[in-house]
């Protein structure tokens, strides 16, 4: 069985095309589309990672990822933050919030699969 990932965004062509890469690659993969389904999810079944979009319907990615990392028992849970906007302030403040990765879209499926194998790595 490979990692447990975690697809949070709104848009359900984005989620589709991800989520048939991600198990194309042996990642099993549940998707869902706001941030509180998100922590939902992560109550029900700790991913190994969460690919997080900044822009959501409710609370936003930045609050979400403050959330999970505010949550001792999700503290190994690593974290892909991504958005079409990607200003450098953005940036930061994904990084500063406890995002382990960010990338802005659109992006290549290969910086994608290699950000999550190398957040994914063995001691990392």
């Amino acid at each position: 069985m490979g990692h447990k990932l975690l697809l949070v965004d709104d848009e359900p062509h984005f989620v589709l095309s991800l989520e048939f890469l991600m198990q194309q690659a042996g990642f099993q993969v549940s998707a869902v589309d706001g941030g509180e389904a998100a922590l939902e999810a992560l109550g029900r079944d700790k991913p190994d990672l969460v690919l997080l979009d900044v822009m959501l319907p409710g609370e936003d990615g930045f609050s979400i990822c403050e959330a999970i990392r505010a949550r001792a028992e999700w503290g190994d849970v690593k974290i892909v933050m991504f958005t079409a906007r990607g200003r450098q302030v953005e940036r930061e403040k994904a990084l500063a919030l406890g995002a382990d990765a960010f990338i802005v879209k659109p992006f290549a499926a290969q910086e994608v699969m290699g950000t999550i194998s190398r957040l994914l790595a063995p001691g990392v």
